[in-house]
């Protein structure tokens, strides 16, 4: 098996039993509360046969003693009625829903999804609240949960982003508030409550004693207090409602789905085998990228700009799904070089091709083309004559570039993601619309061998034939293990640090849905969300 098929294969099992959530018997104990779980509700809110493009499913899968699969939410982007919608939904087998400091991350991202695409977003609220042993990590702080209320009210007052809420189970606390600062809330008759306090906690505090539904159940805050605005039946009604609210938006609103004058072609590679064997097995050797991109776009088609000049940078016009990107790669193996200059090396980003990359960017900016950074990188060039060509301010012209550019930016790790080449190929710091990897991307500031020759390198040279001392020999083997494991694309995703990693053959499908989502918002993309030019401080 490749290496490629191989940890694809790792990840299947991996992300099937992140899929679980809490295992069979809680599955079990939610379907007796009469409540369908997390994934299976967003199976009945998305359409038929569409895809679920999930987002963040390995985060902190190697945390808690593995007591937190999905940090307890399961979000990413769906299509109701053929529009792309961001979905939020606790998963209440993990702990019955609560968040830990990992499940704010991800309903964070996920509003940031919505803001940065101008989407609607749905919540699917069963939470018990804060996790409470972990509540430093969720109450307080900048990003802390607060932060989700504070996105809240950005979508709801400026951006004009549909928000809505369907509270299928408890809502307790502050996180009440995110169904509150929603457009609209549902709310299920009988399994779902809604309250700034519990009976328990109400009892405490002011002696009396209430019943859960008398307090926040669906009639009463469908009939008393106001609050919510539709009560359901049960989870199968509640969410074909939100499908038939979906619907209703007028195609003018945010979230309408752009239009595209071209049909989605096959690219060049249809099996999964064919894709498989696109990248050695050894991730320092060589490979066409060329190959690679081809079963990517439409019918195998790239139309390179300067192809001959600057090699080990690929930029060039293509289309996925009948959407127009820009595309930027960095090609691998030893680049032969005009008459008279030197090969150089792929991956590498010299002065040369930082301006070929800068100028393409800008082009691309200029005439509203999105761009794709396809990562197989290893840095910018070092030493005297790269210095002498100006590669830092070649370099700066890059980062500028793709920094500011306002169409959308997507990320797709292959391979090599190093040093600050990742960061000028659209690294997470200057916030692509989407990034994701496949499951070979490496992503981290050096190889590992690299870094061993980094720190022991004098050692290593001093005892070259011979046998190291056997601190050192520790040394360096915890510092490859270390290695080994921070630059696995799973630890990428257990962090954050990516959006999803993706499977060969469905990156066509998963690149033209994060296009059609990003395209919702004609721009500028520049940071987590920008306000409309034409914001009154009186909005």
């Amino acid at each position: 098996m490749s290496r490629l098929g191989q940890l694809s294969s790792e990840l299947r099992e991996l992300e099937a039993r992140l899929r679980e959530g809490g295992g069979k018997a809680k599955i079990e104990r939610q379907h007796a509360q009469g409540k369908l779980t997390a994934r299976e509700r967003i199976e009945l809110l998305r359409d038929h046969d569409s895809r679920f493009l999930e987002i963040g499913l390995l985060l902190a899968y190697d945390k808690y003693d593995g007591q937190a699969p999905g940090a307890g939410i399961v979000t990413g982007l769906a299509v109701v009625h053929g529009r792309e919608v961001v979905v939020v939904a606790n998963d209440a087998t993990v702990k019955a829903g609560s968040w830990w400091p990992e499940t704010i991350q991800k309903i964070l991202r996920a509003q940031e999804i919505a803001m940065r695409c101008r989407i609607p977003i749905v919540y699917l609220v069963d939470s018990s609240g804060v996790n409470l042993p972990y509540q430093g990590g969720v109450f307080p702080g900048q990003y802390g949960a607060s932060r989700i209320f504070y996105y809240n009210s950005i979508m709801r007052r400026y951006l004009r982003i549909p928000q809505f809420a369907a509270v299928m189970g408890p809502c307790i606390a502050g996180g009440a508030y995110l169904p509150a600062l929603s457009d609209v809330i549902l709310m299920v008759e009988g399994t779902s409550f809604m309250g700034l306090g519990g009976p328990n906690l109400v009892k405490g505090a002011t002696g009396q004693v209430i019943d859960t539904e008398s307090l926040g159940g669906a009639r009463t805050h469908t009939e008393k207090s106001g609050v919510a605005h539709y009560n359901v039946p049960d989870d199968q009604a509640c969410l074909a409602k939100l499908r038939e609210l979906i619907d209703r938006l007028p195609p003018g609103s945010s979230g309408s789905a752009p239009t595209s004058t071209r049909a989605p072609r096959a690219g060049a590679h249809a099996s999964a085998d064919a894709l498989d064997d696109l990248l050695p097995g050894d991730h320092r050797m060589s490979y066409d990228m060329h190959a690679l991109l081809r079963a990517i776009v439409d019918d195998g088609k790239l139309d390179e700009m300067q192809e001959g000049l600057a090699k080990e940078m690929i930029c060039g016009d293509a289309s996925i799904h009948g959407i127009p990107v820009g595309i930027i790669a960095n090609q691998r193996g030893l680049v032969k070089g005009r008459a008279g200059e030197r090969p150089r090396f792929g991956g590498i980003i010299y002065a040369e091709s930082a301006e070929k990359v800068a100028y393409f960017i800008d082009r691309c900016d200029r005439q509203g083309i999105p761009l794709l950074f396809v990562q197989d990188v290893s840095g910018f060039m070092v030493g005297p004559e790269a210095e002498h060509e100006g590669i830092i301010r070649a370099g700066a012209r890059f980062v500028e570039a793709m920094a500011t550019a306002i169409v959308p930016k997507i990320t797709l790790t292959v391979n090599h993601a190093s040093g600050a080449g990742y960061y000028a190929m659209a690294g997470q710091g200057f916030d692509p619309d989407f990034i994701f990897s496949w499951p070979t991307g490496r992503m981290g500031v050096m190889e590992g061998e690299a870094a061993v020759q980094a720190v022991h390198g004098p050692s290593l040279e001093a005892n070259r034939g011979g046998t190291l001392p056997p601190d050192v020999e520790r040394a360096v083997s915890e510092m490859r293990a270390d290695y080994d494991e921070q630059l696995d694309a799973r630890f990428a995703g257990a962090r954050g640090f990516i959006d999803a990693i993706v499977y060969p053959e469905d990156t066509r499908d998963v690149l033209a849905m994060a296009l059609r989502a990003s395209l919702h918002n004609r721009g500028p993309h520049l940071g987590t969300f920008t306000l409309p030019a034409q914001l009154s401080v009186n909005a």
